[in-house]
């Protein structure tokens, strides 16, 4: 695959978009004007910083993994797409709330994500602080309510997406972040802090999306390995990217990490070690996907879009 999105994939990005602006709610009559200037303004800055732009890969990764387990099921022939498409926008939601949340001043202090202006500098503080927190409840309140899918896995949804951004996942590994700038970590321990700040998400994208296609206990486990593989490859590219890339193509901030004093994978291992590293990783992913066949035929291009992305 290329460094851009296929046909297919393009197509569930823009799947999801549409949806993202439904699942908001700000169009529902309780959210109208009046409701007060306050409450509007919070719905804009959250549709701001949801649906202006993004790769969208961890929806992609929901959809990918639910017609891996279920082939067919994103076309509405055996599974009803609306209850996808909640739990897509849910691991989106989650997302966007963690850019909004690192960019603020007390975090990475960013002005740009997505080549416009972060969510505090478009509006405010404050407001992006709501923005977060609304947007993760949000998340939580979709998987609750995702039609056509029964109440056991509806609550086994909630659990997953919960722990991956809550202290044993997101959280805790922007906590690490935080706590290892200007620290000599090795290895082992960036591995660590990766696997929780960013593959956390990744990994329960996958296997939330593989719970909603009804996935076995065998399937779960091998789409588990993939997403262990690709989330910990996303993030060794994003350190390549963020080391050897501009801003303008980033659209954030170039050389962030080494700006604060980071430790990165390009930093840790040296640029080609990092380079080596993101193509074990991918024929990591590719080799856990074999069971499946051409069924995982999405998940093998999001695999490859990651780590060929160039921002």
């Amino acid at each position: 695959m290329s460094a851009e999105p296929s046909t297919a994939l393009s197509a569930l990005q823009n799947r999801c978009n549409a949806a993202l602006v439904g699942l908001l709610g700000h169009g529902n009559s309780e959210f109208t004007a009046d409701a007060g200037p306050h409450l509007v303004r919070l719905f804009e800055a959250s549709a701001y910083a949801l649906t202006r732009g993004g790769k969208r890969v961890r929806p992609l990764l929901v959809y990918a993994a639910a017609s891996a387990v279920r082939p067919g099921c994103l076309e509405g022939s055996d599974h009803d797409p609306a209850g996808i498409d909640y739990v897509a926008c849910a691991a989106e939601m989650v997302h966007a709330y963690s850019l909004v949340h690192d960019d603020l001043p007390a975090m990475d202090d960013d002005d740009l994500r997505r080549g416009q202006p972060t969510t505090h500098k478009a509006f405010d503080e404050a407001t992006a602080i709501l923005v977060g927190d609304g947007l993760q409840a949000r998340a939580l309140e979709l998987l609750a309510d995702a039609p056509e899918i029964d109440a056991d896995t509806r609550i086994e949804l909630v659990r997953t997406l919960s722990a991956a951004a809550g202290l044993r996942g997101m959280v805790g590994g922007q906590a690490i972040d935080i706590g290892a700038v200007d620290q000599a970590i090795d290895g082992d321990h960036l591995e660590t802090m990766h696997a929780l700040k960013t593959g956390a998400l990744i990994r329960a994208s996958v296997a939330m999306g593989a719970l909603a296609a009804g996935a076995s206990e065998e399937q779960q486990g091998a789409l588990d390995d993939f997403a262990d593989a690709i989330g910990l490859a996303f993030q060794v590219c994003d350190d390549i990217l963020d080391a050897t890339s501009d801003s303008e193509t980033l659209g954030k901030r170039a050389g962030a990490d080494e700006a604060l004093h980071k430790p990165t994978y390009v930093s840790t291992l040296g640029l080609e070690a990092a380079r080596d590293k993101a193509a074990t990783l991918l024929a990591e992913a590719q080799s856990a996907l074999s069971s499946f066949g051409g069924d995982a035929a999405l998940l093998r291009e999001i695999a490859d879009f990651i780590v060929h992305r160039q921002r």
